[in-house]
Order: structure tokens, then C-alpha cells, then sequence
């Protein structure tokens, strides 16, 4: 595909999304929002070019916003949850025939490759059809009363408004974890994208849009507010706000459960993430070498469940690093425009995150580290953007600081251990705890690695990487992670309320652990 068929391609999908002019502030799902201010301009990392200029929130206007789901709230909440999926259901038919169109704004505003986003995309659309299904399965249980003639029960009910704050690089797949199943749960949602990710949003919500439109689904259910930092700061200190859903760096994590905490609101919160992968030497080694490259490459190493720290039993450390840097060496012969068909490999979202990168790579030197592959930043002559590097590989101690901490880009760490309980050391002794795995073909070694003496990770697996977790289990991890979960199983509880009901239906009273109060 050739640089102009490309460009030409952007601006008509730019075109057909109406994100070409000055974009607006927010969107009450029918009511589209301005301001007098705008957000800082960018460039898309793929190319340089200037990306479509986007206005800022005001205070103002995220008043109105909110006052706005508030009053949708009142009538959303009483709807029966099955006619609640048919606007989640008719969004995920019209998703399906924007798919193209959706995953190429996702490419070249935030670098992900084609392929990739066309997985995100799809994402969007398993959500939504786990979310339909859903609104037939909202559960609740009957509890034996140690009372004659009585009856427990536990009911659920619609919790309000949720706030959901989400990152660049799953721009669209985050906000539908949450958006699907709140709406069937019967909650209003207000979303601030990234400020590096604003037309992804924009686009995927004028696709909900339709639906709205096309359905009696009240204004304000859906809502979407374009800021910064300090527009999730408003929300995370609103009271109207009874949960907030943020994803991003723990930095972040930690400002917004502060916030709501002093207010005694909930968070849902899915933060860093230092993924190991563990290879043992019964492992099928050319599974876990296809597993650790798609780990580790996928997103540019901008992945909450990139593979970060390789952990290799020192029998198979040197054939499998040999290998590994081979196919490193193959993956970069196809770096570039992420919209190109034969790419794998794009850049970084933008030049901030090249450089801390380059910082990370010069402090693990100064800690003794080696660089064994790449690492590099490429020319800008080169691709047209300043955000496109080699991916690096570097012998590094699981103990060093800049170990520990979570660099967003993609840097694998190796290292060397003798038996699996070091392994298993050596992957839960980082402050997260994201995401894992094991490659081995003993059964004693998986069962270990699952069991309470094993992965200390939200998720845990077996013969597959840490990366491309499905819908249909409860996404997030412990720790510094936050504690969250998202997407599939019972993710849906913390969206509602819950509640336990008692009914006497007899005629007399008779009290709980056989109290006696008789006043005559």
C-alpha cells in the first residue's frame, strides 16, 4: 500500500467520522457539546502530520453534561435490563459494519498496527455481545432464613453514574468493558478518553450514536467529555459519581483513588503492569518463543500486559535468547507506517515516550545491565516521525529499580533462574500484578504456577502469553495493578448495588439469634 493511497485513505475516513473540522467538547449522545477552548495540538505518530483539532471540556459544559445523566438515570434505571441491551445490541451490529473505518482511526492516531486494531475493534463488538446476553443473567440469590415463615434475598439494583477514565492505547476496547455492561446494569456513563486518543472516541461515539438514535434510549445515558488530567480530577471528586473506572499509569491510579476515596465513592482501577513470563526446560520452546515475541511486541510494548521480564532456567537461557534475537532481528526488518498491511511493528505513541525509553535503557546501563538487542530510535527522515525505535532486549536483575517500575514501552528484560520456586520468586517480587505465564510441559510445574504458592497475578497462564486476554474472564490484577475487574464473569456486580432483602410472611415476629424482646 503506498504512502498515498494512505493519506488519501485518512482523510476519507476523517471525512466519514466528520472529525475533519474543530471537533467538539462533548456529546450528551444526542447533543453534541462545544467550547471556546481546545486541547493542545498533536501530531499522529505515525506520519508527523497534524491530527484534527479537538475542544476542551469546560467546566460548564461538564455540568451540563452531568446533569444530564442524571436526569437519564431516573428513567434508564426502572427499564427492564433486556430492553436496556437492545440499544448495546444494535450499537454492536453497527460497530460490526464500521469496523474498517474504526480500526484505521485507531492506527493512525495512536500508532497500533492495522491487524491490531482491527482486534480491538472486534473486542468492541464481543463486548457488546457478552453485554446482551447479559441483561438476561443479572442474578441474585435466595439465602435459607433461620426464621419460620421467612425468606432472604439478595437483589441487585442499578448503582448510578460511572465514570470511566481510560489510556491511549486501548482506545476504544476499555471504554465498551465498561460502557456495554454499565448500560445493561442501568447506569448513565460518562467517559474522558485519553488526550492522546480523543478521535477514537469521537469516532466509536458517533457509531453509538446511531443506535441512540434509532431506539427510545434517553439522552445522557451515554456521554463523552474530551480533557485532561484535570477533567478526570472533576470527576473524581464528584459525589454524582458513585464509581469510577480509571485505567492508566499507577501514578494516576493513586491521584483518583484519593480523590474518590475522601468522598467514600468506589474505583475500579486497572494500572500498571511488569508481566513475566516464565520458560522451563520442559517447555515446547518454539510455542513459547512465537508467545514471548507477540508478548512483547504487540502495541510497541504499550500494552497494561505486555510481556516486560523474561525468566529463562538456565539450561535453555543461551539457545533461547540466540533464537529470540533472531527473531527480533526479522520483526524489525518490518517496522513502519502501522496502516501498511506488511508492518508489525509501529511507533510509540509519541516523542515523550521515545525519550522515556531512551531513559530507561541509559539507567539500566548505569545499574550493570547489558543492551542485546536494539533500543535504538529511528531516524525521523526515515519513517516521517521522530516516535519509531527498535525494540530493545537487555540482561538485566529482577531487583534493580528500573526493573520494578513499569516502562511503557518495549524493553524486555532477561534473566536466569536454577528452580521454579526462584522463578516464581523472582516473577511476583515486583510491586504489580498484572498479568502472567508459565511455558512447561510438566504438570507439576503448571499446577504449582496456579496454586496459591504460585503466580500472585490477577491472571494466570499456561502455554500462552501474558498478552490478548479473552472477554469472558474477569480482566485485571493485585497489587499496585489496583485490584479491578473488568469485562467478563461476575465483573458485572461492581456496577450495581447490591442488596439484601428479608420477607416475614407470616404472622408472627420472631426475632434473629433467638433474641427475646416481649413488652407485654
Amino acid at each position: 500500500m503506498a504512502t498515498a493511497t494512505i493519506e488519501h485513505r485518512v482523510e476519507e475516513i476523517l471525512g466519514y467520522f466528520h472529525l475533519t473540522g474543530e471537533n467538539p467538547a462533548a456529546t450528551t449522545g444526542r447533543e453534541i457539546l462545544t467550547s471556546p477552548e481546545y486541547m493542545p495540538g498533536r501530531l499522529s505518530p505515525t506520519n508527523g502530520s497534524p491530527l484534527p483539532t479537538v475542544r476542551r471540556t469546560t467546566q460548564e459544559v461538564y455540568e451540563k453534561v452531568i446533569t444530564t445523566a442524571q436526569k437519564a438515570f431516573l428513567t434508564w434505571r426502572v427499564k427492564p435490563a433486556p430492553q436496556r441491551g437492545q440499544v448495546i445490541r444494535l450499537f454492536g451490529e453497527k460497530v460490526r459494519q464500521n469496523k474498517p473505518e474504526l480500526a484505521y482511526i485507531m492506527s493512525y492516531e495512536m500508532g497500533k498496527t492495522y491487524q491490531e486494531a482491527l482486534g480491538e475493534v472486534q473486542e468492541v463488538i464481543d463486548m457488546c455481545d457478552f453485554a446482551v446476553g447479559l441483561s438476561r443473567q443479572l442474578y441474585g440469590l435466595t439465602i435459607a432464613s433461620e426464621r419460620p415463615n421467612h425468606r432472604i434475598m439478595e437483589q441487585w439494583h442499578p448503582l448510578g453514574i460511572v465514570g470511566i477514565i481510560t489510556a491511549f492505547n486501548f482506545p476504544m476496547a476499555v471504554w465498551a468493558w465498561n460502557a456495554t455492561i454499565a448500560a445493561v446494569c442501568g447506569d448513565p456513563t460518562v467517559w474522558k478518553p485519553s488526550e492522546k486518543a480523543p478521535l477514537s472516541a469521537l469516532a466509536i461515539f458517533s457509531v453509538l450514536r446511531q443506535a441512540i438514535e434509532e431506539t427510545d434510549t434517553p439522552e445522557g445515558v451515554f456521554n463523552l467529555i474530551i480533557g485532561d488530567g484535570e477533567t478526570g480530577q472533576w470527576m473524581a471528586s464528584d459525589s454524582r459519581l458513585p464509581l469510577i473506572s480509571a485505567t492508566g499509569s499507577v501514578r494516576m491510579g493513586r491521584s483518583v483513588s484519593q480523590q474518590v476515596a475522601k468522598r467514600l465513592g468506589r474505583t475500579l482501577l486497572e494500572l500498571g503492569g511488569n508481566n513475566a513470563v516464565i520458560i522451563t526446560p520442559s517447555a515446547n520452546l518454539d510455542l513459547a518463543l512465537r508467545a514471548v515475541t507477540f508478548a512483547a511486541l504487540g502495541t510497541t510494548g504499550q500494552r497494561c500486559t505486555t510481556l516486560r521480564r523474561l525468566i529463562l532456567h538456565e539450561s535453555i537461557y543461551d539457545t533461547f535468547l540466540q533464537r529470540l534475537i533472531r527473531v527480533y532481528e526479522q520483526a524489525c526488518e518490518r517496522i513502519g507506517n502501522p496502516l501498511q498491511e506488511d508492518t508489525l511493528i509501529g511507533p510509540l505513541i509519541d516523542k515523550d515516550a521515545v525519550q522515556m525509553m531512551q531513559e530507561a535503557l541509559h539507567e539500566v546501563e548505569r545499574e550493570g545491565g547489558k543492551i542485546l538487542f536494539g533500543g535504538e530510535v529511528l531516524p525521523e527522515s526515515q519513517l516521517g516521525s521522530p516516535c519509531y525505535v527498535r525494540p530493545a532486549i537487555v540482561a538485566a536483575q529482577n531487583h534493580w529499580e528500573i526493573v520494578q517500575r513499569e516502562t511503557f514501552a518495549p524493553i524486555l528484560y532477561v534473566m536466569k533462574y536454577k528452580t521454579l520456586e526462584e522463578a516464581i520468586t523472582l516473577q511476583n517480587s515486583v510491586p504489580q500484578g498484572l498479568s502472567s505465564s508459565i511455558f512447561t510441559d510438566n504438570m507439576r510445574e503448571a499446577e504449582i504456577f496456579l496454586s496459591a504458592i504460585g503466580s500472585d497475578c490477577g491472571i494466570a497462564n499456561v502455554n500462552i502469553g501474558p498478552s490478548g486476554a479473552e472477554i469472558g474472564g474477569a480482566f485485571g490484577g493485585e497489587k499496585e495493578t489496583g485490584g479491578g475487574r473488568e469485562a467478563g464473569s461476575d465483573a458485572w456486580k461492581a456496577y450495581m448495588r447490591r442488596q439484601t432483602a428479608t420477607i416475614n410472611y407470616g404472622s408472627d415476629l420472631p426475632l434473629a439469634q433467638g433474641i427475646k424482646f416481649d413488652v407485654g
